[in-house]
């Protein structure tokens, strides 16, 4: 890459919307986002937005590909790629392999802190906070505390946890008494713990504009149905709950088997979305 490339794609960065579009879609890899639901979750106007993302893509640093009537939009890693090695090659006289910028402290980013027996913060998101991410909070701080420290959090907090989760939780012997509905701009705040993973489990909050986490955590959508939503008897409420339960048991349980000191960090990324995609 030369210094007029480098140029032409700071420039595009350079802007608050274009910025804010780029990392939508960054966070959208590996499948991308349509420009209508970029827009959308920036509160940005169409014509307005497909401007800012004209612009990108004109630097090379993200391309479109038309789907009907609209245009799907992902990043060109290649060309990202090439930017920060652009940036780092001179680091530490033209050493770059010898600077903290690029190399194996990027490609593995989990890697001395994994090994230094470091506890990893996780945020589970749905929209109310009272069952499902509920019971994912429940189920790592009992199952998998000696490595990862969990929490959850809502868009919309029914300020209340699901009665049927704290029985279910009860029955099993998890301890509730730390189990509450609450908003996830708690974890947003100046002083709030630092995430290292943020799960979305329903469909409603990760279509949702998440606020600007510290730290810039690793993040995929886990959809889990959810068991509130089960009409019928008692029975068959606490059989929804019990399914919900078992669903986040297993990928927990795959999430906390993962050789975190030997991944790199898209890698590891496309493993957090395959854990996801399993049903």
């Amino acid at each position: 890459m030369d210094q007029s490339q480098a140029l032409s794609m700071i420039a595009a960065l350079a802007q608050e919307t274009r910025l804010a579009a780029f990392r939508l879609l960054v966070r959208a890899e590996p499948n991308g986002l349509v420009a209508g639901e970029i827009g959308q979750r920036l509160g940005v106007l169409q014509n307005t937005m497909s401007g800012h993302l004209g612009t990108l893509a004109d630097a090379g640093l993200i391309t479109g590909h038309r789907e009907g009537r609209t245009v799907r939009y992902e990043i060109e890693p290649d060309a990202v790629r090439s930017l920060l090695t652009f940036l780092a090659e001179d680091c530490c006289n033209g050493r770059p392999e010898l600077c903290r910028l690029v190399g194996k402290h990027d490609q593995l980013p989990f890697g001395k802190a994994w090994a230094a027996g470091r506890v990893f913060n996780v945020l589970f998101l749905c929209t109310a906070n009272s069952a499902r991410s509920i019971l994912a909070e429940a189920i790592v701080n009992h199952d998998h505390s000696s490595s990862f420290r969990a929490y959850s959090a809502g868009s919309s907090p029914a300020g209340k946890v699901a009665p049927e989760a704290m029985a279910l939780l009860e029955r099993l012997g998890y301890p509730t008494t730390r189990l509450r509905s609450k908003s996830w701009t708690e974890f947003s705040r100046l002083g709030a713990p630092k995430m290292d993973f943020v799960f979305t489990l329903c469909d409603a909050a990760a279509s949702e504009t998440c606020p600007a986490w510290p730290g810039a955590p690793m993040s995929a959508h886990w959809s889990i149905p959810d068991p509130k939503a089960t009409s019928g008897s008692a029975a068959e409420r606490n059989i929804a709950f019990a399914n919900s339960f078992r669903m986040l048991e297993r990928r927990i349980g795959v999430f906390a088997s993962l050789p975190f000191s030997e991944l790199e960090r898209v890698a590891l990324k496309k493993r957090l979305d395959e854990i996801g995609a399993d049903r």
